[in-house]
């Protein structure tokens, strides 16, 4: 009757085992670090920069337990903050003689300290959020009426290509912040214009007036296409502070919107508040020029003559110089995908690109024009330009597909893919706020979660153990599996935990043995109405489980209402809620009952259970035990 089949033991064992493994690198805490990183979008962080890091930590004498090439960056660890400390004036020495044009960021950082035969069963401590692990936390505000004047430039330049393909003769366009002005004299003239301004730029509002003998339209932005602006500016600026972050490697940052036009971003782990500014400011803008095959420009390229009036010199990633015309033929607001692939015909790796309706238009155009010469794609960081690509124009290039290919490596295919799919900066922002949590307040906010869940779990255990006797000890083994697991799985899912999942860790606690609390007084009623010790906890355990389930399900659902619907540390809270709901309901029912079946089970003729002070309404209660009939 209360026996368990082998495969249910193997499944709890597993279980066990894997909860065990998983979670095992909680354990051992986190080191200082330093992290070295590419300071420009052409610099390549690879083995050759990891031989120079640890060079020069040899040459000053520092030792760190582990220097390795991950995720793009290079990461050392060590045993104290003093080393990390001289690590990186040391590094940054090395790896930035000229110090007002940095190759490399290095940062602080913090490094879990788990060993290397629980990184080899891919098993990894939870991520922890800014309140626990330390680092920097900065609010942008979004230059909203920056974004609409960046609009209206837009929109003025293809106005003028419009009114050109339709051969509209006006008197100029003339901007004022964000506002447009048209004047026309012929009557025909106004006529084509209000038309192709109502099938065309559906996001102006016109307002007509006449001035003297002409006839001026003065053009703004509709509020609801503002609004919609706005909104993809914001959206730009998230994803373009994704893809930067992500590419230094920072271990889950945080990036979200705030209110109407600001951004919160979170980078834990960073102690430098300098450094983490200079990730944020690394947002690069991407251009299309000409390159200038004048006599006087290829002359500049091999630094013989002077740059041609209206043209400008950059490096290329090679460090040649290469002269282009000022002159933006496209920018990265016309990219919509970048991709790394192969030429269809001589299979060398290429980058494809994807442009916008109006991106296609002006590059057909320009290609069309310059066979045979040489368009530069260009990259500006912090100001400085950087050729990442130079090739020559083959034929016309229609239909939005463009191909860049010549000479390329997969890897740096793919690095220039990355690049042009970073984009720009919608709008421009400002930090209006920034902090620093350092690591040793992280420390005692850690301690001090840690205490809570611990004190919890020993009171609830003491509790049951005295209450419920040996199904009290059932139910507080149960108990710690379910910690046990419960920290697993956020580990395997490589989850945030902050404050508030340690909030909600502390409570899963109180609502997983609140199942154990209802199978054991199950238990309980079955005795009083005279079963016999086997018949009552297999009664028990099946008639508490729909209890259990409608008590699990309704929780859950809030739980999941408060991960869809809440943001940021209300998120943090309903992931560590459901998961423990699920893990409590696996523990409390079926791990607790393979316990109580390997205590009791094989015994055949079972007398007592000891299951605390059975109460009876027409007896002298009986303690601890209940005899069978």
């Amino acid at each position: 009757m209360n026996r368990y089949p082998i495969w249910k033991y193997v499944i709890i064992a597993i279980m066990l085992a894997l909860g065990s493994i998983y979670s095992l690198p909680n354990l051992f805490g986190e080191a200082p670090a330093v992290q070295v990183s590419p300071g420009k979008a052409s610099v390549k962080v690879d083995t050759s920069t990891l031989k120079r890091v640890e060079q020069a930590l040899a040459a000053d004498g520092l030792a760190a337990n582990m220097v390795q090439l991950e995720g793009g960056s290079i990461k050392a660890r060590f045993n104290d903050t003093d080393d990390q400390l001289k690590a990186r004036d040391a590094l940054e020495k090395a790896l930035n003689p000229n110090p007002a044009e940095p190759s490399h960021v290095v940062a602080l950082n913090l490094l879990p300290r788990t060993p290397a035969w629980l990184q080899a069963m891919h098993a990894s401590p939870m991520y922890l959020g800014l309140d626990l692990r330390g680092g920097v936390h900065f609010m942008l505000q979004v230059d909203m009426q920056g974004a609409l004047t960046k609009k209206a430039e837009a929109l003025a330049g293809d106005l003028r290509t419009a009114l050109r393909e339709k051969n509209v003769r006006h008197g100029g366009i003339n901007r004022s912040g964000q506002t447009l002005e048209l004047k026309l004299r012929d009557a025909a003239m106004l006529q084509t214009a209000q038309n192709l301004l109502q099938d065309q730029f559906a996001d102006l509002a016109v307002v007509t007036t006449t001035e003297g003998i002409d006839t001026k339209l003065t053009l703004t932005i509709k509020p609801e296409s503002a609004r919609k602006v706005q909104e993809q500016a914001l959206k730009q600026n998230i994803t373009t502070l994704h893809n930067r972050i992500n590419e230094l490697g920072v271990a889950e940052p945080v990036i979200q919107q705030q209110g109407l036009d600001r951004i919160v971003v979170q980078l834990p782990g960073v102690q430098d508040t300098a450094k983490a500014k200079d990730i944020l400011g690394r947002t690069a803008t991407l251009e299309v020029r000409m390159v200038d095959e004048s006599t006087e420009g290829r002359a500049a390229e091999t630094n013989t003559g002077p740059v041609p009036f209206g043209s400008e010199r950059h490096p290329d990633r090679n460090g040649q110089a290469v002269i282009t015309k000022r002159q933006v033929v496209l920018t990265g607001e016309n990219l919509t995908d970048a991709q790394a692939g192969f030429d269809g015909q001589t299979q060398e790796a290429a980058v494809h690109l994807t442009l916008d309706a109006k991106g296609a238009r002006i590059f057909r155009d320009v290609t069309r024009d310059n066979v045979g010469k040489r368009m530069a794609i260009l990259l500006f960081e912090k100001g400085k330009g950087e050729v990442v690509t130079a090739p020559v124009i083959r034929s016309e290039i229609g239909g939005g597909r463009v191909q860049i290919s010549g000479r390329m490596t997969t890897a740096e295919a793919s690095d220039t893919a990355l690049l042009l799919r970073a984009g720009s900066l919608a709008a421009p922002m400002d930090i209006i706020e920034e902090r620093t949590i350092g690591p040793s307040l992280g420390a005692e906010n850690i301690a001090k979660g840690f205490n809570s869940v611990l004190w919890g779990f020993l009171a609830i255990t003491v509790f049951m153990c005295v209450y419920y006797m040996m199904f009290g000890v059932f139910s507080s083994i149960a108990l710690a599996f379910n910690l046990v697991l419960l920290v697993a799985v956020l580990s395997m899912l490589q989850a945030t935990l902050t404050l508030p999942g340690m909030a909600a860790m502390a409570l899963a606690l109180g609502m997983a043995i609140d199942a154990n609390v209802l199978i054991n007084e199950r238990v309980r009623e079955e005795l009083r109405n005279g079963s016999s010790p086997q018949a009552a906890i297999h009664a028990g355990y099946d008639r508490a489980w729909g209890t259990i389930l409608d008590s699990n399900v309704t929780t859950l659902i809030a739980g999941v209402a408060l991960l869809l619907f809440g943001s940021g540390p209300v998120r943090g809270f309903a992931v560590v809620h459901c998961i423990g709901i699920l893990t409590s309901m696996f523990s409390a029912v079926m791990f607790s009952r393979a316990l109580v079946n390997l205590w009791y089970g094989r015994q055949k003729k079972l007398k007592s259970v000891s299951i605390g002070t059975v109460w009876r309404p027409d007896a002298p209660s009986t303690a601890v035990t209940k005899q069978a009939d």
